[in-house]
């Protein structure tokens, strides 16, 4: 199951209180974790394309969040459960977290527990997503995501009915704040300010941005990374970072959204410059020794870096890759991967290079999707339509796990920075 849901992420600015009351709390650092979860020889690529095509329709059609996709249901290609506290004393509800979808809720296996911060406001509200949906009833309550990182009065949706959610409690959305239009009534008009938002409108982080850095890993479990809220780690970047403003194409603008263009080798062009989204990929996050609340959450995202069709044929053109029947992604030969040139992508005038081997899917994890040992499989995949419908490419976890990334609501930016991990030989 993936929400119309990588990813994506806080593109508009939420008008949040102004000139809050900030107190002096450096960011906040959580572990971020891998698992793959994929019980068909497909879910990768077909997770990663469906999740596309939702992030599309559900842009096409304005802020309306009853967009519906018809889409064969796959197991997710990575599955991540967080341990989130509501109420006081607090209950621990399981939830996945969404880089694509904003509204958090509750409620799909658990029931709500009510407690003395417990609200019930007048709004009914519901959410439709690429494999599920829930609609229920509007309340405010505290909500803890960590020791540090407490909001008190966040908007909840508590479940009536839930479809699509097994084995996890509801969703906490770290979306754009913008998608939660029209998710509640009569409240039709009105954004619901996210978890991060309220975090920074009452002064628990200092700034409404996420940094997140990921290291590539040969395992299909492993502590590979880090999300810092409220700013960035330094320690994990290289270089300066440059920021990209949020593109004003639909509907990529709806998330985290950005102008690129894509290139292979010196000249090869792949995409000339044209509209896509950073999604942030599939990720748990672990507490570290100062953080006891969340055992670990997901992000749900997309896996490879799609290319819009056309873009996506050019490349493996210029690769000389084939479609390998048994997993969906392209493969090459020995002698292909020692020929193979690097990716390059323009944005906000830098170029960041994704080298020949973090092109390669992990060779350790082939079997993990059903692929065969010791084949060369490329995680450059096809977005499933062609260019030029203002969505045209998703960098994926793939690519993020080689530079270091930032979103910035405040100022509607994405930042990019390479990173100790961009050139390593991990695959």
């Amino acid at each position: 199951m993936f929400p119309t849901t990588l990813l994506t992420t806080l593109l508009l600015v939420l008008s949040v209180a102004a000139n809050p009351v900030l107190v002096d709390r450096s960011p906040v650092t959580l572990q971020l974790s891998r698992r793959l979860n994929l019980t068909s020889v497909h879910n990768l690529v077909r997770h990663d394309q469906a999740r596309a095509k939702a992030l599309k329709a559900k842009g096409t059609v304005k802020h309306d969040s009853r967009a519906v996709i018809n889409e064969q249901v796959d197991n997710q290609a990575v599955t991540y459960i967080a341990s989130v506290g509501v109420g006081s004393p607090a209950t621990t509800y399981d939830l996945l977290i969404d880089t694509g979808s904003s509204n958090t809720w509750i409620g799909a296996s658990k029931a709500y527990v009510k407690t003395s911060t417990s609200t019930q406001t007048s709004n009914k509200v519901s959410v439709t997503y690429g494999s599920g949906s829930f609609s229920g009833t509007e309340y405010t309550d505290q909500v803890a995501l960590a020791s540090g990182l407490v909001i008190s009065k966040q908007s909840i949706g508590v479940a009536s009915t839930a479809s699509g959610f097994s084995g996890v409690d509801g969703i906490l959305g770290i979306g754009p704040v913008d998608l939660t239009r029209g998710t509640l009534s009569p409240a039709t008009t009105t954004l619901v300010p996210t978890v991060t938002d309220n975090l920074f409108s009452q002064g628990t982080i200092s700034a409404n941005e996420i940094g997140i850095s990921f290291e590539p890993t040969m395992a299909s479990e492993a502590l590979n990374g880090e999300l810092t809220w409220g700013g960035t780690d330094s320690s994990k970047f290289t270089g300066s970072i440059t920021w990209v403003p949020i593109t004003s194409t639909s509907p990529a603008s709806l998330y985290w959204g950005i102008n690129q263009s894509v290139r292979y080798g010196p000249s090869t062009t792949i995409l000339s410059t044209t509209a896509g989204i950073v999604d942030t990929g599939e990720s748990t996050f672990l507490p570290n020794a100062n953080i006891t609340r969340a055992d670990c959450c997901l992000n749900i995202g997309t896996t490879l870096v799609l290319l819009a069709t056309d873009g996506y044929n050019r490349y493996k053109s210029a690769t000389g890759a084939v479609l390998d029947s048994a997993t969906g992604l392209l493969r090459i030969t020995s002698t292909q991967f020692s020929n193979l040139q690097s990716l390059f992508f323009t944005a906000g005038g830098t170029t960041f290079e994704l080298t020949a081997n973090a092109q390669l899917w992990p060779r350790s994890l082939n079997s993990d999707i059903g692929g065969t040992s010791g084949r060369i499989y490329l995680i450059v995949n096809d977005l499933g339509s062609n260019s030029g419908q203002g969505l045209d490419f998703i960098n994926g976890y793939a690519f993020l796990e080689r530079f270091y990334s930032v979103f910035d609501t405040t100022n509607k930016r994405v930042g990019l920075a390479t990173s100790p991990f961009t050139t390593s030989t991990t695959n």
